[in-house]
C-alpha cells in the first residue's frame, strides 16, 4: 500500500526540524488535560513480556519492564552512556574499577539499597545470579560474556571482585541492562530451587527496582505500583499502566481518544496522523533497533552465498522503505549502530534482478515449468516468518515475496506472536525456518559476537542465522577482547565487510522512533537503546 503524497509533508509540520513538537495543546495553562489521570501513566504498548526474568526472555518489552522492577548495577542514560545504578561508580581503568590488564572489574555497591521484602540486597545476590546463570540446569538465553568470567567472588557485602579468563568489553555491558545482562536476583527467595527455569518468580518477581509488579492479565496488561523500598525513594506516581494493543490501528485510537498517555515507537502508517491529535508532545529520535532480513543458511536451499546474495539483489529495498515505512528510518548496511565510534563504512547492497537471476544459475538453479527454480531434488520455496499484529512486517512481507517471485523463488508468509517467534523452542532458536523479518535491539556497546561467531549459534546463543566463519568468528572475538577503541574499530570493519560477503542477514533500516505524549506526562524520555524505562523512578503525571 503506497503512502499519500501528503505524507512527508505532513510529517514535516509535525516534527520540525528539532524533532520535538507541541501539537493543538487546548488546557490552560498550569491545568491538566481533562483526559489526565493525576498519579498514573498508561503506556500503550504493542506487545508484553515474553518473561519477567531476563535470564529466559527476549523481548523489547521484556528489557522495558525490568527497567520498573530491577535495579541493576549499572545502566544507560537516555543516550548509552554508562551510569551507576546499584554500583557506587562505572569502573574504568581511570578510577581502578578495571585492572591494567584488563583481566579484573571490582565493582562498589551502594549501602542501604534493599529488596522489596525488605531483606538487604548485597554482593551475595549478584554472584548467586553468576552462579545461577552458569548453571547448566538453568536453559538461559545466552550466556555471553559470563562465560569470560573465571572467578567472581564477594569479599564483603558491598563489592564484587570479577576475574577475567582474558580481556572482554562484555563484562561491563552484562552487568548493565539488555542482551545478556541480567540484574542481580534474590539469593534468599532462589538458591534453595533446583532450577529457575520454571520459577514462580519468572511470572510474578520480587522487586528491587522503582516499581512493583500489581498484576498482570496475560495479554491485556500489566499493571504497577511503587516500591515504597527503593533505594531512590519511591516514585512519585500511584500506578503505571502498561496497556497491551497489539493491533497499531487500535493503539492510535486509543491515543485519539486519550486512553493512553504514551504511544512509544509510533506506527509509521500512523505518524503523518499525530497532528490531528490534540494534547500531546512528538518526541523523535534515532534508536538502535535494526531491522533485518534473516537468513537461515542451515536451510539446503540457502547454504551457498551466492544465493543469499541473490535475495539481497532481488529485493529493491529502497522502494520498501518508502513503501511502507514513509521514507523515516535510515536505511542501514550493517547491524552496528550507525551514530556510533565503530560504524564501519560499507556499501549498501544494489538492486540488480538481473545480477541475482545470475548468481542463481550459477548457483546451480533452473527455472522450472512452474515458474520457480529447481536444483536436482530441492525447490526454491521458502517461508518468511515475522510477529503478527504489525501492519508494516504484513506489507514488507508481501512486497519481498513478490520481488523474489520475479527471480523464481517463491515466498509463503506465516507470521506468529513474538512470545513464540523468539522462544527458544520457536522457529528461530530452533533453526526451523528459511527467513525471518524482525528487529533486533543493540546494546550500546557494538560487540555483536553474540549474533554471528559461531560459538553462539542456539541453544549456546542469539546466532540464529547459524553462521560459523572463521573471518567473523576471529575477529569478532578480537574485538570484544579489547578495550582499546582504535583497534576495535578496525575489527569491526573487517568482520562487517566479510559478514556483507557471506550474507547471512540483510540489513535494512535503523529505526527512527516517534512517541507521543501527553503533555502532562513530565520526564518521559525516549532513550537510543534497551528501553525507555532508563529514568522511571522521575516519571510524574
Amino acid at each position: 500500500m503506497n503512502a499519500p503524497r501528503f505524507a512527508a509533508m505532513a510529517l514535516a509540520l509535525l516534527v520540525g526540524l528539532v524533532g520535538c513538537a507541541r501539537t493543538n495543546v487546548s488546557s490552560v495553562a498550569g491545568e491538566r488535560n481533562p483526559w489526565t489521570v493525576p498519579g498514573v501513566l498508561r503506556l500503550g504498548e504493542d506487545e508484553e513480556p515474553d518473561s519477567l526474568n531476563l535470564m529466559y526472555a527476549h523481548t523489547a518489552a521484556a528489557d522495558t519492564v525490568a527497567g520498573l522492577l530491577f535495579s541493576f548495577l549499572l545502566r544507560y542514560d537516555a543516550r548509552g552512556n554508562l551510569v551507576p545504578d546499584l554500583a557506587v561508580a562505572v569502573p574504568t581503568l581511570r578510577n581502578g574499577g578495571i585492572s591494567r590488564d584488563g583481566t579484573r572489574v571490582v565493582v562498589h555497591l551502594r549501602k542501604g539499597a534493599t529488596w522489596a521484602d525488605g531483606v538487604p540486597l548485597t554482593a551475595a545476590d549478584w554472584l548467586f545470579t553468576y552462579h545461577a546463570v552458569m548453571n547448566p540446569a538453568n536453559s538461559v538465553k545466552t550466556r555471553y560474556g559470563w562465560d569470560g568470567i573465571a572467578s567472581a567472588s564477594a569479599p564483603d557485602p558491598q563489592t564484587i571482585v570479577i576475574r577475567l579468563k582474558k580481556p572482554n568489553v562484555a563484562v561491563l555491558g552484562i552487568l548493565a541492562i539488555g542482551g545478556a545482562a541480567y540484574p542481580p536476583l534474590p539469593a534468599h527467595v532462589l538458591a534453595k530451587l533446583p532450577d529457575l527455569n520454571r520459577a514462580s518468580f519468572n511470572q510474578s518477581p520480587l522487586s528491587s527496582g522503582p516499581y512493583l509488579l500489581k498484576t498482570w492479565n496475560h495479554g491485556t496488561s500489566l499493571v504497577f505500583t511503587p516500591n515504597p523500598r527503593y533505594f531512590r525513594g519511591a516514585p512519585k506516581l500511584k500506578e503505571v499502566v502498561w496497556k497491551v494493543i497489539p493491533d497499531v490501528n487500535t493503539l492510535f485510537n486509543e491515543l485519539a481518544t486519550h486512553e493512553i498517555d504514551v504511544y512509544p515507537s509510533v506506527n509509521a502508517n500512523a505518524i503523518a496522523r499525530l497532528s490531528s491529535v490534540g494534547g500531546i508532545t512528538v518526541s523523535r529520535n534515532l534508536i538502535a533497533n535494526w531491522r533485518h532480513l534473516g537468513i537461515n543458511i542451515s536451510r539446503p536451499q540457502l547454504q551457498d552465498a551466492r544465493v543469499r546474495r541473490a535475495i539481497a539483489e532481488a529485493i529493491d529495498w529502497g522502494r520498501v522503505e518508502r513503501t511502507v515505512f514513509h521514507s523515516l528510518d535510515r536505511l542501514a548496511v550493517s547491524d552496528v549502530f550507525p551514530e556510533s565510534w565503530a560504524a564501519p563504512s560499507l556499501p549498501p547492497y544494489r538492486y540488480d534482478p538481473t545480477d541475482a537471476r545470475r548468481l542463481l544459475a550459477a548457483a546451480g538453479w533452473r527455472l522450472g515449468s512452474d515458474g520457480v527454480l529447481h536444483k536436482g531434488a530441492l525447490t526454491m520455496r521458502l517461508t518468511i516468518y515475522a510477529t503478527t499484529g504489525h501492519q508494516e512486517n504484513t506489507e514488507s512481507q508481501v512486497l519481498i515475496q513478490s520481488m523474489l517471485r520475479d527471480v523464481g523463488v517463491d515466498v509463503a508468509v506465516r507470521n506468529y506472536p513474538g512470545s513464540y517467534l523468539f522462544a527458544m523452542n520457536g522457529p528461530l532458536y530452533t533453526g526451523k525456518y528459511d527467513l525471518e523479518w524482525s528487529i533486533e535491539t543493540n546494546g550500546p556497546d557494538p560487540d555483536n559476537s553474540g549474533n554471528w561467531n559461531g560459538a553462539f549459534i542456539p541453544p549456546r546463543g542469539a546466532n540464529t542465522s547459524w553462521l560459523d566463519d572463521p573471518v567473523v568468528n576471529e575477529t569478532s572475538a578480537a574485538a570484544a577482547a579489547t578495550f582499546d577503541t582504535a583497534k576495535r574499530k578496525v575489527l569491526y570493519q573487517s568482520e562487517e565487510e566479510r559478514i556483507r560477503e557471506l550474507v547471512p542477514a540483510v540489513f535494512f533500516s535503523w529505526q527512527t522512533n516517534y512517541t507521543a505524549i501527553n503533555v502532562d506526562v513530565k520526564h518521559y524520555v525516549p532513550a537510543s537503546f534497551i528501553g525507555d524505562s532508563w529514568n522511571a523512578w522521575e516519571w510524574n503525571v
